[in-house]
């Protein structure tokens, strides 16, 4: 016979209220500073719908990213910018071959591709060496990697490098200019399968893009690779001893990371219809970083729906924020400058919750190791 369904009790549910709030911390918060900035906001209902549907068809691509190296162990990928810088390298010769719309946007990702996946291999082989200290070296990484990245549109585009178009040069022949207009590619994905429900328009390619992304995200956990990322993430030292290669495991982690960033840099950028040249992917990292933590990932479990939640409340704080700053203080200032606030907060946070979680965790190991060898003495 089958048993009857046991329901949870009051006071399961009880003992499993403080679980679930100290497991929920940085949802819980941003969520409730959300509801408390929406009313002051002034924006109605569907604005704020209207552009919540947008970012996430234009955001999610680059903050699914850091799931595999989340995955394998290797905390948030910070060092995903070096993906960006090459999405916009890609971006340029899309622009200056004067490919238009969809096209030219995979003609952008044949071009990125191959450096991404370059950068992501170096990144690999630096990260694998930084054992421990993958975010804060993936960090410093992307500053490093940046200065060649402006040296390259700076000096070697149009001079070494072949450019054609005198519209993205700058005035002395040589080198990238500081804006680049997308207009050939503005926006050519967004309104490749429009889909309009009254006043309410969803970017229907972008959200077919990110469901086969979640597809080859949810198939790729299941081969074998994908476990071994999985064994590395728990145990390294395990892994290895059941023959698992743990550096190359890792590397191909950021390379397809670092691919998937720069992918979702230029899906970013289509959307947005221009790109500050030298300053676009500097953030990248950071805010993708914001986004899965806001939604309750960690430095070591990520999942998809985190990423979905998470950017979802991380943008409707940025939409909300700052208008209701204005409105409270009559400067818009302030509401950036809460806005800022609160995202390098919710990364300092989740870290710190992540340390004493993992410090917790450590010390009822050991007294439950204690008390069971107490328990074979007597």
């Amino acid at each position: 016979m089958m048993k009857p369904p046991r329901f949870p009790s009051a006071t399961d549910m009880v003992k499993k209220t403080p679980r679930f709030f100290a497991n929920n911390t940085v949802v819980l918060i941003f969520l409730g500073i959300t509801l408390a900035a929406a009313p002051v906001s002034g924006f109605t209902p569907l604005a704020i719908l209207q552009e919540i549907l947008t970012r996430i068809g234009r955001n999610c691509f680059l903050v699914f990213s850091l799931i595999l190296p989340i995955m394998a162990g290797m905390g948030i990928n910070f060092g995903m910018v070096l993906g960006a810088m090459a999405g916009q390298i890609g971006l340029i010769f899309a622009v200056d071959w004067s490919i238009v719309g969809v096209p030219g946007l995979v003609f952008a990702g044949l071009i990125a591709v191959p450096i991404a996946a370059l950068l992501g291999a170096l990144a690999g082989q630096i990260l694998n060496r930084a054992r421990g200290r993958e975010m804060v070296t993936g960090y410093i990484l992307g500053f490093f990697m940046d200065g060649f990245y402006q040296f390259i549109l700076l000096y070697l585009m149009g001079s070494l490098i072949p450019i054609q178009s005198l519209n993205i040069t700058l005035s002395r022949g040589y080198g990238i200019r500081n804006t680049l207009n997308l207009d050939s590619v503005r926006q050519s994905l967004d309104r490749l399968l429009p889909l309009r429900m009254g006043p309410v328009t969803i970017p229907l390619a972008n959200y077919l893009v990110i469901v086969i992304l979640c597809l080859f995200i949810i198939w790729f956990r299941r081969t074998k690779l994908g476990q071994d990322m999985r064994a590395v993430g728990q145990d390294q030292k395990t892994a290895h001893a059941a023959g698992i290669p743990v550096d190359r495991t890792r590397i191909i982690a950021i390379v397809i990371s670092t691919i998937l960033a720069s992918l979702g840099q230029i899906i970013f950028l289509q959307n947005m219809g221009n790109m500050a040249t030298y300053n676009a992917h500097k953030q990248t990292g950071f805010f993708a970083a914001a986004a899965i933590l806001v939604g309750g990932a960690s430095v070591s479990k990520a999942t998809i729906p985190n990423v979905f939640i998470g950017t979802v409340l991380l943008h409707l704080m940025y939409i909300v924020v700052p208008r209701a700053g204005t409105n409270l203080f009559g400067d818009a200032m302030i509401g950036e400058y809460f806005r800022d606030a609160f995202s390098y907060a919710v990364i300092a946070l989740a870290l710190v919750i992540h340390a004493w979680r993992k410090r917790s965790n450590t010390a009822a190991a050991r007294s439950r190791l204690r008390k069971n060898a107490a328990e074979d003495k007597v």
